[in-house]
């Protein structure tokens, strides 16, 4: 049952391995999903408007299932007063942390005024996150970009750093590129300009007391391993969902638990109580298979898998069934 959470433990300081809010992709089916796969990573809700929180229905957007537990809720708004007040909700809903989207670069967050426009205004930003901390003791982190447009030297990202940082906030979530808020699409954005990670690791550098944690382009654990020597933690976001099985080595390369990994077939083995419930209140099963398609990714039988669960996941009464069915064809 999806009830409010009071218990969910809190985020160390070390979280070392974190999977990246993704729109429309990281809902609370997909971190369900996710949490199977590891024990340990932090997970992250999709970007959260605030106006959505505080004119919708909070519940629909913030419930969520006391396994996936830790989760940030990350929100996008630039209204201080706004901000508290969906904090409080966060807290409210056990939430271990809140996060500020300082890093969206599409049309859509810009004519909101927040995402990655709000690195021209730290000032605002530093107001923003002083009244969430006022209203709430769960951490509060901001994800950024190493700067946007023509402001993208490291003095300026330096100033930004230095200014939210005096406003409280201990933890910063860089993403390694900087932003074009005008002339490239958000899929562009994620391409172009080329990423500098070595700005990042300058960034701990400099501010030794902060938590930093790099996001952006990486693919591949060993990678991420290697730049825990520069900075606290990495955030993985695309690869995480297209391969998400990865995230089962997770545990063992990032926080040295060995427990035994689940095979894939364990994995759905598992999710099927889940898709179960979740069935029986009314949710259609693509809204659950559509994060699971990528699952058997570089394995044999991996199209036929994305092929059965997209062509009758989708089928009106569709249920558990289904992800037998596509099972039995991965061990034709």
């Amino acid at each position: 049952m999806i009830i409010k959470n009071h218990g969910q433990p809190e985020i160390s300081q070390a979280s070392k391995f974190s999977v990246a809010p993704m729109l429309d992709w990281t809902d609370k089916h997909c971190r369900y999903f996710h949490r199977l796969l590891s024990r340990h990573a932090v997970l992250y809700t999709e970007m959260v408007t605030t106006g959505a929180l505080i004119r919708g229905d909070h519940a629909r957007f913030l419930e969520f299932n006391l396994q996936e537990a830790p989760v940030v809720l990350q929100l996008g708004g630039s209204q201080p007063a706004e901000l508290a007040v969906c904090a409080k909700l966060a807290k409210e809903y056990g939430y271990a942390e809140v996060n500020l989207n300082v890093g969206c670069p599409s049309d859509k967050v810009q004519n909101g005024r927040f995402g990655a426009c709000l690195m021209a205004q730290p000032q605002l930003v530093a107001e923003c996150i002083a009244a969430m901390q006022q209203a709430v003791r769960i951490p509060v982190s901001v994800k950024c970009r190493i700067g946007i447009d023509e402001q993208d030297s490291y003095a300026e990202l330096h100033a930004f750093i230095s200014q939210v940082a005096a406003a409280g906030c201990k933890t910063f979530i860089v993403h390694a590129r900087k932003a074009w808020l005008s002339g490239l699409s958000p899929k562009q954005n994620r391409e172009l300009p080329p990423l500098r990670y070595e700005v990042v690791f300058q960034l701990k550098q400099d501010f030794p007391q902060l938590q930093i944690i790099i996001n952006g382009g990486i693919t591949q654990l060993p990678e991420g391993i290697a730049m825990l020597a520069h900075v606290d933690g990495v955030m993985v976001g695309r690869e995480a969902y297209h391969n998400p099985y990865c995230l089962s080595q997770v545990d063992a390369l990032f926080y040295q638990d060995a427990h035994a990994i689940p095979s894939r077939h364990d994995v759905v083995h598992q999710l099927l109580p889940y898709v179960a419930q979740q069935l029986s209140l009314g949710v259609r099963l693509h809204s659950i298979t559509r994060h699971i398609l990528g699952l058997f990714h570089g394995e044999p039988g991996a199209r036929a898998w994305r092929r059965y669960l997209s062509e009758h996941g989708v089928k009106p009464g569709a249920d558990s069934a289904v992800l037998v069915q596509a099972l039995n064809l991965m061990q034709l």
